[in-house]
C-alpha cells in the first residue's frame, strides 16, 4: 500500500490522498505537478528516477486507510535538482 504523503517535497503544497495532482518515483519521493515539469524536469532529486501520477485513494477507504502524516520538505534538494 502506497504511504501517500500529504505535502510536495519542494514546495510542501498539500497533496491530499483522494485529490489528483500529486506525482510520484519508485520510492514514494512526492511532489506536485508544477515543481516535477519546472523545477525537477521530470527526474527525482532523490534517486534520479521519473515520476508517474500518484494514484488516488478512494475516500470511504480514508479512514481504514490513512494517508502518511510524515511531511517531508527538502527546499535546497529541489534546488540543487534544477
Amino acid at each position: 500500500m502506497l504511504q501517500m504523503r500529504p505535502n510536495c517535497e519542494c514546495c510542501d503544497r498539500e497533496l491530499p490522498a483522494d485529490v489528483a495532482g500529486a506525482m510520484i518515483c519508485s520510492f514514494e519521493c512526492t511532489f506536485c505537478v508544477s515543481c516535477v515539469e519546472t523545477v525537477l524536469h521530470g527526474r527525482c532529486p532523490n534517486c534520479g528516477g521519473a515520476f508517474s501520477p500518484r494514484p488516488l485513494r478512494a475516500a470511504e477507504l480514508l479512514g481504514k486507510y490513512p494517508p502518511s502524516r510524515e511531511r517531508v520538505y527538502k527546499p535546497d534538494g529541489c534546488a540543487k535538482a534544477g
